[in-house]
This record gives C-alpha cells, sequence and structure tokens, in this order.
C-alpha cells in the first residue's frame, strides 16, 4: 500500500507531535508514525519546563494541561546535614508566567497534544505503525516506508520527512548520519517508592555520599528516583540482587528506609545507558533529524524533552511557508541547524561540566559531597540562585510558537 503526506513524521513523541500538531495548524497535511499502540511508557522524560509551559498557552492547552495531575517543582537543593539545605537553584525568582517545572507523566502531555491534532483537518495520528526505512528517489529522500501491527507493510511518501525517533533512530541511521558521541562517566537506574502526604514535594533534592548519588523527583504519590553510578556497573547490580541495591539506596537516603522493601527484584529498576552526541549535520535531502534524532542529552537537568520540542517549534517555523509551497530544499534545512545548534552545543557542555566537576567525583568515590565553592557562594549570595534556575528552567534560545499556531484556550 502506498499513500502520501506534506510531511512525515517518525515518532510520536514530545518533539514530533509538537511538529504535527504546529504543521498541522498551518494547514499542511502532517502524518505522524508511532510505533506503539499508546504513550504508557514510564520513565520518559516527564520535566515540563517553563518555556514548555509558555509555549502550551500560547497554543491556547495551558487550562487543559493545568487540569492535568501534576506536582511542581520550584527548586533544586542540596542537603548539608539531616536538618539543613542549601537552594542552589531557585525557578521562584524566575520572571517567568510559571516559575516552576510541572512533573506530569509523559503520557498524559501525549495524549493532550494528540487530542489537539485531531481538531485539525490535516493531523493523522497512526499508532501501532513502525517506520521500517526510507523511500529514496532521484538521491533524495522522499517518504519512508512501515510496518503495521498486523504485519501489514506500505509506503508513506512526503515532500519532507521528520526524524523524531530518539536516541536510536532508524531514519538516521538509514541515511547515514552518524553522531559525533561525548564520553559519559555515568549512567542511570531509574525506580519509584511511595511518598508520603508530609514528605517534602516542590524540591529536587540531589543525594550525594561518597560511591553513590541519587535524585529524588517528588511526583503525585510516588518519590521517582535517579541513582548514578559509574558507567558498566548494571551487570554487577543485578549480579549482586535486589537486597544489596536496597542496602546501598538506604546508606544513601536513609529516611526512605522504611520503604526500599516496595523494590521486590531488580527487574523493576530500569537501567539508562545514558548517551550524549551531536549530528554534524542533521539533514539530507528530504530528510530532517531534530530531538534526540540530532543530539541525545544526559538527563542530567531534565532539560531533553523541552530542548526537543523547541526544536520542533523552530522546525514549524522555519519551514512551514516552504511545505506550503511543495518544495523545502536543503538550504531550508540547513536553517533549523543554524537555529538550534547553539542552544544544544551550550546545554550539552554544561551537561558535560556537571557530569566531571560534580557526578563523577562523587559515584568514583573522591569526593562526598557538591563541590564546596558553589555551596559557600549559594549560602552567602542567595539571589546567584537565580542562574542554576534560569539555565535549566528557561535555557539558552527558547522558542515561541509561531502566529498561524496559536489558539485562545477552549
Amino acid at each position: 500500500m502506498s499513500d502520501r503526506t506534506t510531511c512525515a513524521v517518525i515518532g510520536g513523541g514530545p518533539a514530533g507531535m509538537v511538529l504535527g500538531l504546529l504543521l498541522a495548524r498551518a494547514g499542511i497535511e502532517v502524518t505522524v508514525l508511532e510505533k506503539h499502540g499508546d504513550f504508557l511508557r514510564d520513565f520518559r522524560g516527564d520535566t515540563v519546563h517553563p518555556t514548555t509551559l509558555d509555549l502550551l498557552d500560547e497554543l491556547g492547552l495551558g487550562e487543559k494541561f493545568a487540569a492535568l495531575p501534576q506536582s511542581r517543582l520550584e527548586e533544586v537543593a542540596f542537603p548539608i546535614d539531616d536538618t539543613r539545605r542549601v537552594v542552589v537553584g531557585d525557578l521562584r525568582r524566575l520572571k517567568v508566567r510559571h516559575p516552576y517545572i510541572a512533573m506530569v507523566p509523559q503520557w498524559d502531555l501525549l495524549n493532550l497534544l494528540a487530542e489537539a491534532g485531531s481538531a485539525e483537518p490535516a493531523f493523522t495520528l497512526r499508532m501501532r505503525t513502525e517506520a521500517t526505512g526510507l523511500i529514496r528517489e532521484a538521491g533524495k529522500v522522499a517518504g519512508v516506508r512501515y510496518r503495521t501491527a498486523d504485519g501489514g507493510e506500505g509506503e508513506l511518501r512526503a515532500d519532507l520527512t521528520v526524524a523524531c525517533d530518539g536516541r536510536t533512530s532508524m531514519a538516521r541511521s538509514a541515511a547515514d548520519l552518524r553522531p559525533k558521541e561525548f564520553s559519559v562517566p555515568i549512567d542511570a537506574w531509574w525506580f519509584r517508592l511511595p511518598r508520603k502526604p508530609q514528605e517534602q514535594a516542590s524540591a529536587l533534592t540531589p543525594r550525594m555520599r561518597r560511591g553513590s548519588f541519587a535524585i529524588v523527583i517528588p511526583r503525585e504519590g510516588f518519590f521517582q528516583i535517579a541513582y548514578i553510578a559509574r558507567k558498566g556497573v548494571d551487570a554487577r547490580f543485578r549480579a549482586e540482587g535486589i537486597e544489596r541495591f536496597r542496602q546501598g539506596l538506604t546508606e544513601l537516603i536513609p529516611a526512605l528506609a522504611d520503604r526500599v522493601d516496595q523494590l521486590e527484584s531488580m527487574d523493576e529498576v530500569k537501567h539508562l545507558d545514558i548517551r550524549l552526541n551531536r549530528l554534524n549535520h542533521w539533514h539530507v535531502d528530504g530528510l530532517l533529524c531534530i530531538g534526540d534524532a540530532a543530539h541525545a542529552m544526559s538527563p542530567i537537568g531534565g532539560v531533553g524533552i523541552n530542548l526537543a520540542v523547541q526544536d520542533a517549534v523552530a522546525t514549524a517555523t522555519l519551514l512551514a511557508t516552504a511545505l506550503r509551497g511543495g518544495r523545502v530544499d536543503t538550504a531550508q534545512l540547513a536553517k533549523v541547524r543554524r537555529r538550534r545548534l547553539l542552544p544544544t552545543i551550550l546545554v550539552q557542555g554544561l551537561q558535560r561540566l556537571l557530569h566531571r566537576a560534580v557526578v563523577a567525583p562523587v559515584v568514583n568515590g573522591r569526593k562526598a559531597g557538591p563541590p564546596k565553592p558553589v555551596i559557600a557562594l549559594m549560602r552567602v549570595v542567595p539571589k546567584a540562585s537565580f542562574i542554576p534556575a534560569y539555565l535549566i528552567g528557561v535555557g539558552f534560545r527558547p522558542e515561541h510558537a509561531p502566529e498561524f499556531a496559536r489558539r485562545q484556550p477552549g
């Protein structure tokens, strides 16, 4: 089976769904291919930062998003001892409409975007449809081959194909676009534990002791925890078993000792092989990579989802006119990379610095806490907490919805 669209989007994650919605609101026929049957996948990027909250307002979706079950992070704070802590990032100091990070299951956000897209005649979302290869004609990518859940195969031809299929992007590999890999000394292990109603729910709290590091994220009814350790030790953790993992967690975060037995097996501890990379070229003729397909990010700072969304907004803003005309050339595709490259480089550079200066010394046993000069500065000059808050919450080049995509709430 073969059919046609103006823009084929591979991947129904945040970047793909935002791009699909924006292009459809520009009157451009767009088809999003998502290989899963739903969006229910745990431990995805659930942080929605102030810039993305502003975007949702501009799209007329702010009120519906606010109605979703969520928790809010207003600060990042390091504990000094059992009773004291120092705030290193205070989002309440930001002069923005939403001075906080909203913690919302990613599937709720994607369902909201899918619902908004379904109201647009030019928008099509195909679930259970996996992109399997690229169509090439006369040296150009002319669309995508796909397979449905029942084993059926087909072709979707398009003036432009956009790869939003993550850091293991099929489209990127098929186009022989190879990212430059940066060394990453750490991996993450995600899991959840119950949270009591009286426990602090507005602060992101990194926990450190010599050889151990974890980030405790308050969510509605539970803590989402990222346990950080040296890269390459997942097999050892699983061989040692859940009892040893619980013991290490209790030593790091004694306050959770009364509930670590809720982790019944290592199957509940999801390993993330942290990658940090970036394409030199984000496109070939007929194909554009954005989000993690163009630049895989570390979970440090939780900025990956928001950077991907901003890529999508820039793509729609820069390419809508050309797509309406039915022809997008490589010079126009290159504009997306030029606009988004500097923010990407700066964020990745900051993450690499945090890996080296903050996280790696702790997990390697050389230090037992964050850099002392940083803590001293924040204690003496509390207003300095604005800087990390701005870098995390706003970033280096926030994007805003183009006029054609803006709507009033309703």
